[in-house]
């Protein structure tokens, strides 16, 4: 299983990029083959989080290059700086 988390800084408006990413981006990353979860986080001060989850490495880096496709093709201007991209091995885990 592997993860890839993206931080946005400077977010102007998180209610109205969280309808966005919610309409447009989820319908698109969750069709990614290897697709488990998808999770959006306001986390104050301006600052946005995603975590993806996928069963394999080519999942999680197909899910950055879709993000970066909707933003460019989109134009988000409520999301003004690239986000910062941490992916990896999920080395543990635990679900209910």
């Amino acid at each position: 299983m592997y993860a890839t988390v993206r931080r946005y800084e400077g977010v102007t408006d998180p209610r109205e990029v969280a309808r966005q990413v919610n309409e447009g981006f989820v319908p698109l990353i969750s069709q990614v083959p290897g697709f488990l979860a998808y999770y959006w986080v306001d986390a104050g001060g301006s600052v946005m989080v995603s975590t993806s989850i996928f069963e394999d490495q080519a999942g999680a880096e197909e899910s950055n290059r879709r993000a970066a496709d909707w933003l460019r093709q989109n134009r988000v201007p409520l999301l003004p700086n690239p986000p910062q991209i941490t992916a990896g091995e999920v080395v543990a885990h635990k679900a209910k």
